[in-house]
């Protein structure tokens, strides 16, 4: 049974190529990807979702920016290692400050995946 939700862009490169690798990673069928850009649920409004990433685990709280990642690489056996690492707050401080300056650059990177590799 899944243990996490997670929201992303589907007509972003960059995640949906994140995602595919995530689902790849995700042997035990732990995640529920829902793809906003076909309507998935939402539990806020669409441009919030679409700001940031965005998971919940379970019933809990949702997750969003670095959080989210880490409760994401914490149900992916692979990367569970970093996402229990994230748990300590100053390893999670400095993943969200990451986390802040690529979202100022997702634009013009998601521009030039987009010409490098467009999605089929």
């Amino acid at each position: 049974m899944p243990t996490l939700t997670v929201w992303y862009d589907g007509d972003c490169p960059l995640c949906v190529r994140e995602i595919a690798l995530i689902r790849r990673l995700d042997w035990q069928k732990d995640i529920v990807f829902e793809n906003l850009s076909l309507g998935g649920s939402c539990p806020l409004d669409r441009e919030t979702l679409l700001a940031r990433f965005h998971a919940q685990e379970a019933d809990g709280p949702l997750l969003s920016g670095a959080e989210a990642f880490a409760a994401m690489w914490r149900v992916t056996p692979l990367l569970r290692p970093l996402g229990l690492a994230a748990k300590w707050p100053p390893i999670l401080w400095s993943l969200e400050r990451l986390y802040r300056l690529f979202l100022r650059f997702r634009p013009w990177l998601q521009g030039l995946v987009r010409r490098m590799a467009p999605l089929p």
